[in-house]
């Protein structure tokens, strides 16, 4: 037996144990994981420091290197990211709706564990955290396969995880870690029907792609982020730029991250110049259509791939537009359904983009950059959901849970 496999059964072995357990026990649970990540800060780090020395070697750009970073700060925002998902209201057991019939059966849908939760993902040394987190309150064992380039430091997270979990009564198999880094061993996970759940893949387009088109198990999708932020001509000025600045360059290695800044031609004129000029003192390349070049002749030329791409890194494509349907269209035609910005003054030009917009988050006057589980008040997130079926965008607790009906009687038989 394979060891993917092998792990996987361990962890399904847990569930029935996990979906009745109370609130209290798992948040008993969850609190000795936030201590056990502090107190391990020491090792943690020196896992850390092993990636990110690997990811030197192997030409790990800036930004993915940020990515995979461990610092005590961030340490710290794991831990209390852990404790506020005890705060949270437990979905399990909750009754979603409750009716009686003619024939005097009583009905009652209710929330329930998924089961056996697969994640897949890069180097985010957090979402092992996240996900570990939000599937225990949930009910849900989890099988965890991590980007290689973490490999270390996943190891060292989990091992605080179990370290926590037999003092709290819960199976220390109901997490699991998939240390095989290869290819093969994703490609297995995909195809544990009877075992797994559901995986949910979290990371760039191609490790997304190829989730989606080779599972056959259900998958959650979470989708890459080809944000937009539009320019609208009566915006303000100093809110525009200051939006647009944020959602490119505060952390540009997240999937809600800016990658292509659309600018209605009158403002451009007015203001692209010096927009232009204070990225490229932030360290961002522009890479621009015609139009935009034209107004900022060192600005690098955006091909039609580049408007399709998630950079994850300090570039940013600029596109020049007549107006807002225009700036729709190019968002329909390069976006991803993740997170969509218009700064206006205009409450009507606002309404239409927030209605025809289709995607998981939109924004009027805010950075795209308030993606996020712990933004939006739902804690750690297991990811953002692009998907149009049962869960879409930050994903919290609600969206790990399935539903049953109880079906109570006294005697009746269908005729």
């Amino acid at each position: 037996m394979s060891d993917v496999r092998e792990k996987a059964l361990l962890a399904k072995k847990t569930t029935r144990i996990l979906g009745g357990l109370p609130t209290a026990l798992k948040n008993e649970a969850l609190k000795r994981i936030a201590e056990q990540l502090i107190s391990r800060s020491d090792k943690l780090i020196s896992a850390n420091e092993t990636d990110l020395e690997r990811g030197r070697e192997n030409g790990l750009s800036a930004s993915l290197l940020d990515r995979l970073a461990l610092t005590r700060k961030r340490i710290e925002a794991m831990a209390q990211g852990v404790l506020e998902v005890t705060d949270l209201t437990d979905p399990v057991g909750e009754t979603i709706v409750e009716f009686d019939r003619p024939n005097g059966l009583h009905i009652t849908q209710v929330r329930v564990p998924i089961g056996l939760i697969g994640i897949i993902y890069e180097a985010r040394p957090n979402v092992t955290v996240d996900a570990a987190a939000l599937c225990l309150k949930t009910g849900n064992a989890v099988l965890l396969r991590g980007g290689s380039a973490a490999l270390s430091t996943n190891r060292a997270v989990v091992d605080a995880i179990h370290s926590a979990l037999p003092v709290s009564g819960i199976p220390q198999d109901a997490v699991q870690l998939v240390a095989d880094p290869s290819r093969a061993s994703v490609d297995e996970m995909l195809t544990l029907n009877g075992i797994l759940d559901c995986v949910i893949p979290r990371g760039g387009a191609s490790l997304i792609r190829n989730v989606v088109q080779n599972a056959t198990v259900p998958v959650i999708e979470t989708g890459a982020g080809v944000c937009h932020t539009y320019i609208a001509e009566d915006a303000q000025p100093s809110m525009a730029l200051s939006v647009a600045l944020n959602a490119k360059v505060q952390r540009p290695s997240v999937c809600n991250a800016m990658e292509t800044l659309i600018v209605h031609r009158d403002f451009a004129e007015r203001h692209l110049a010096r927009f232009a000029q204070t990225f490229k003192e932030r360290g961002v390349e522009l890479r621009g259509c015609v139009d935009a070049r034209a107004l900022v002749p060192w600005m690098n030329a955006a091909s039609e791939d580049d408007f399709a791409t998630e950079y994850n890194d300090y570039i940013l494509n600029v596109k020049i537009v007549s107006g807002l349907d225009e700036a729709l269209d190019h968002i329909a035609a390069y976006g991803t359904m993740h997170s969509e910005c218009i700064v206006t003054e205009n409450a009507a030009l606002a309404r239409r983009f927030l209605k025809e917009v289709d995607a998981a988050a939109v924004y009027h006057n805010a950075s795209t950059r308030f993606t996020d589980g712990f933004e939006f008040g739902f804690g750690a997130e297991i990811g953002i959901s692009t998907q149009k079926l049962h869960a879409r965008g930050p994903m919290g607790l609600p969206a790990l849970t399935s539903a049953k009906y109880i079906v109570t009687g006294n005697g009746q038989i269908r005729e």
